[in-house]
């Protein structure tokens, strides 16, 4: 796992693949908050309703922050479909 605290909001998140996931909110605890607005609801292969609240993805997930993006372990469909849902 990266170091979560090289994390800032407004950081692009993309998958291993290169494809958008999502905008970083914040980084809360070990998991990164996405924006509402830009949470991945629009990646090809993704399924169920994922706008209007926030989603989580896990820390583990992420392999490395380069410059202004975080990239994730796993393809973006597949990080899309494990989000951790808001409460």
């Amino acid at each position: 796992m990266a170091d979560l605290s090289a994390i800032q909001e407004h950081m692009e998140v993309i998958g291993a693949d290169g494809v958008h996931v999502g905008t970083v909110d914040k980084v809360e605890g070990d998991r990164i908050k996405l924006t509402k607005k830009d949470s991945g609801a629009q990646i090809d292969g993704a399924e169920g309703s994922h706008e209007g609240h926030h989603h989580y993805i896990s820390g583990g997930l992420v392999a490395e922050v380069e410059g202004d993006k975080v990239r994730l372990s796993a393809n973006a469909d597949v990080a899309v479909e494990i989000f951790e849902e808001e409460a």
